[in-house]
C-alpha cells in the first residue's frame, strides 16, 4: 500500500505542493531557473519553523535525563542485584519529578506526518491526478526530479553533477558530525530485567541507551541517502538536517541546556 494514498497524508502533500509552487512563483521574477530550488529550502524552512516547539520539548526532555541521570545512577548501583526493584524505582522516581523517560518520544512521532508530507511532495511524479510540475525544473541544469544514482546509471553524470551532489553530501555529513559531537546526550544504560517471577506487569524502565546510539548515526546515513533520492528531496535533506543543528544549539542555549549540572545530588529513597 502506497502511504502517500492514505487520504491524511495525500492532503498534506497536496497543500505542500500548493505552497512550495506558489513560492517558486513568487521567487521566480527574482531567483529565475533557480526559483523552484529555492522555493524547496523556503518551503522546508517554513515547515521546521512551524515544528519548533517539537525542538523545545526534545530539549526539555534532555535537560530532564540530564538531571534525573545522577539519581538514576545512584539507583542502578543501589538495586543492581535487584533489577525488578530498581526498575521500578526509577519509574518511581520519573513519576515523583512529573517526568517520562519518553519525554521527547511522542511529538517526534506526531510530527512524522508532516515531514513525510513534505519529504513526498519531492519524490511523487504526480500530485492531486496531474504531474509534479516541481521536479520538471532546474538546479545548474540538474533536474530536480533526478537522482545522482539515476544519473550514474544513466552515464548522464557530469561535473556539474558529481559537484552539486558533493557539496550537498558534505555538508549534510560535516552537519551530521558537529550534531553527533555536540547534540547526542548522554543517557544512562539500564540493565534490562528479567520476567517477574510472579506473573504480575512490573513496570519496566526503557533501555533507551541503544536508540540514542543508533539515532546518533541517522544523519550520515542521510548523507548517503541524499545520493539516492531526486535532487530536490537531497535539497531537504540538506536544509532540514543544518536546520536541526541550528535550532537545537539555539535552543540548548536559552533553555540552559549547556549549563553544567551541579554535582551535588539530593540521596533517593528506596
Amino acid at each position: 500500500m502506497n502511504i502517500y494514498e492514505l487520504l491524511p497524508i495525500r492532503l498534506l502533500v497536496e497543500a505542500a505542493y500548493t505552497v512550495v509552487t506558489g513560492i517558486s512563483d513568487i521567487l521566480e521574477p527574482l531567483a529565475g531557473g533557480f526559483s523552484a530550488a529555492l522555493a524547496v529550502i523556503v518551503l522546508t524552512v517554513l515547515v521546521r519553523a512551524v515544528l519548533i516547539p517539537v525542538g523545545v520539548s526534545q530539549v526539555r526532555a534532555g535537560i530532564t535525563r540530564k538531571r534525573l541521570a545522577p539519581k538514576i545512577s545512584e539507583l542502578q548501583k543501589k538495586h543492581k542485584k535487584q533489577p525488578e526493584l530498581m526498575q521500578q524505582k526509577i519509574m518511581e522516581l520519573y513519576k515523583e519529578e512529573n517526568a517520562s523517560p519518553f519525554a521527547g518520544c511522542l511529538p517526534v512521532l506526531a510530527q512524522m506526518p508532516v515531514l513525510m508530507a513534505v519529504y513526498g511532495l519531492f519524490i511523487n511524479a504526480t500530485i492531486d491526478g496531474h504531474a509534479n510540475e516541481l521536479l520538471g525544473h532546474t538546479l545548474f541544469g540538474l533536474p530536480l526530479g533526478t537522482s545522482f544514482v539515476k544519473l550514474l546509471g544513466a552515464g548522464d553524470l557530469t561535473g556539474t553533477a558529481i559537484t552539486v551532489y558533493l557539496i550537498l553530501v558534505v555538508l549534510i555529513a560535516v552537519v551530521a558530525g558537529f550534531s553527533r559531537h555536540l547534540l547526542t546526550p548522554a543517557t544512562p544504560e539500564t540493565p534490562t530485567a528479567p520476567p517477574a517471577k510472579n506473573g504480575a506487569d512490573a513496570p519496566a524502565m526503557p533501555d533507551l541507551s541503544g536508540v540514542m546510539k543508533t539515532l546518533s548515526f541517522m544523519p550520515f546515513l542521510t548523507a548517503i541517502f541524499a545520493l539516492f533520492v531526486p535532487l530536490a528531496a537531497a535539497l531537504y535533506l540538506a536544509t532540514t538536517t543544518t536546520w536541526t543543528l541550528g535550532e537545537r544549539l539555539v535552543l540548548n542555549n536559552l533553555l540552559g541546556a549547556n549549563e553544567p549540572r551541579s554535582e551535588a545530588t539530593t540521596p533517593v529513597s528506596g
